[in-house]
């Protein structure tokens, strides 16, 4: 059994040059995305970087994953721009809280586990689909306001930041074959820094974002009445923005999951991430959730442990108090660069290997996923889609699994033994397996290779049983389970046939 992380993994042996060299590529890499966030939901920028520490703080140390970088995420703020349209940011500050709460109570009430109810297509689709957005959101660092308009660079403009661009992923690419004493991520960004600055190449920077120096997050309650009317408008966006932070939460942590080799604690996880949002509604944040993009960019810079995630949440509020003026100065092609670099390393191309060996359905899933994610945005909702999808398909391939043994014993008994599960998608084939006209005056129905399992299979029983009665044949039901006879006495059946038991029969448990 794998053991659980402490606060501090301090029962794991910790390369601290490894995680403060990640921490700080991971906050070079958040501070522009919070930036354009925060923008784009016409929130004031340093809302998004106080959400980045905030968030990113709370989630490192009390998170259920270490590795696993949280912030101000594009998925959780887009829930609240139709919000900030329409009643402004105090009302935005108290969705955000509210929000943590509902993430508290997931967490507490164990509700995480649900995330396993995800299949493999469907977790595909989605990070593929990811990696798609991480790299078309890269192109809008290739415009530029000109006379009020968002335009493509064109000329020398664009062959510097292309350039830019492609050294930084040059790097990336290639210095991890000479040495992996530092993050090639960090590595890119300073060189990339160093040229433009000693150079004075002229080309897009953080600062033409927006200024990132500020104070310390301020204490503010958020001025709104308190009242039912404000409730039932906050409800709403705050139930969205929490089912959104926790599906890409969870997914996250799935995936971090699977490329650590480790186990996390996806309870514990959402009470972290409620706990930091409800903190981001009283101090000024724009709330968030875990980040894919940064915590693959953390990953590929070989942390494994907590101190990364701190490192990089105090580098953002010691910029915010101090460095903005270096900072800003950051030319945006290194950025995007390293961003680009996680779009490919995020994308599942091992799908493309496995794709003919997968079923029609699963392919289907996969695909709808990713366009849901790339056209929408929504990852949540492609999530949602994609597993009901995936669990219709299972319902009906179940279904067409039903079926029945017939034979007449030595007394002039027919026996129907049947095979596969009862449930609604399959009682249409169970109520056509039997012969009522010609059967015999007894009849008995076997359930010892089969399960009765909702309220639709125990209707279908009580159908069959009704058509026998009609014509005054007599139905025995054997070897229902247990949990079998249960169901049909809480459903107040009106079933009234002898129930054979075969006291030597065990039910094989689930």
């Amino acid at each position: 059994m794998k053991k659980a992380f402490n606060l501090f993994d301090f029962s794991q042996k910790v390369n601290y040059r490894t995680e403060i060299l990640a921490g700080l590529t991971v906050a070079m890499t958040m501070i522009p995305e919070s930036l354009s966030f925060a923008i784009v939901a016409g929130f004031p920028p340093l809302m998004g970087l106080y959400a980045a520490f905030i968030a990113g703080l709370i989630t490192a140390v009390f998170g259920g994953r270490p590795g696993m970088i949280s912030g101000g995420a594009g998925a959780t703020v887009i829930v609240l721009i139709a919000l900030m349209n329409s009643n402004g940011l105090e009302y935005v500050l108290a969705a955000v809280a509210l929000a943590g709460v509902l993430q508290i109570l997931v967490g507490i009430f164990k509700l995480g586990k649900f995330i396993r109810l995800v299949p493999q297509p469907v977790m595909f689709g989605f990070v593929n689909g990811l990696a798609v957005i991480i790299f078309i959101s890269q192109l809008d660092q290739f415009k530029a306001v000109v006379n009020g308009k968002n335009t493509w660079l064109s000329g020398t403009p664009l062959f510097i930041m292309a350039g830019l661009v492609a050294l930084t992923i040059g790097i990336v690419v290639l210095l991890p074959k000479i040495t992996n004493a530092v993050p090639a991520s960090l590595v890119a960004i300073l060189v990339v820094f160093a040229l433009v600055f000693f150079f004075g190449i002229e080309t897009k920077i953080v600062r033409d974002i927006a200024s990132v120096s500020g104070g310390f997050p301020p204490f503010h309650i958020p001025n709104i009445p308190i009242n039912l009317e404000t409730l039932q408008i906050i409800f709403p966006y705050a139930l969205i923005m929490a089912s959104v932070g926790l599906t890409e939460g969870l997914l996250t942590l799935n995936l971090v999951d699977e490329i650590t080799e480790t186990k996390g604690n996806g309870n514990r996880e959402c009470i972290a991430q409620g706990s930091s949002n409800i903190l981001n509604g009283f101090f000024f944040g724009m709330g968030g959730c875990p980040m894919i993009a940064q915590t693959l960019v953390n990953l590929s810079a070989g942390s494994r442990a907590r101190l990364s995630g701190i490192v990089a949440a105090l580098t953002i509020l010691m910029i915010i108090l101090f460095g903005a003026p270096i900072i800003e100065q950051l030319p945006m092609a290194a950025l995007v660069g390293v961003m680009i670099m996680v779009a490919i390393g995020t994308f599942e191309w091992a799908s493309f290997r496995i794709i003919n060996k997968m079923p029609k359905h699963d392919i289907f899933v996969g695909v709808l996923v990713a366009l849901i994610t790339i056209v929408l945005h929504n990852l949540a909702l492609a999530v949602l889609i994609g597993v009901i999808i995936s669990a219709l398909v299972f319902a009906w391939e179940s279904a067409k699994r039903i079926r029945a043994k017939k034979y007449i014993d030595e007394k002039g008994v027919k026996h129907y033994e049947i095979y596969g599960p009862l449930f609604f998608a399959s009682t249409t084939a169970f109520s056509e397996k039997f012969d009522v006209s010609n059967d015999p005056n007894e009849v008995i129905i076997d359930f010892k290779e089969s399960k009765i399992t909702d309220m639709s299979a125990i209707d279908a029983v009580n159908k069959i049983t009704e058509r026998y009665a009609k014509v005054n044949k007599t139905v025995h039901l054997r070897h229902l389970s247990a949990d079998c006879r249960t169901l049909l006495k809480n459903a107040d059946t009106v079933i009234d046939v002898n129930i054979l038991e075969d006291p030597s029969y065990k039910v094989v448990i689930d």
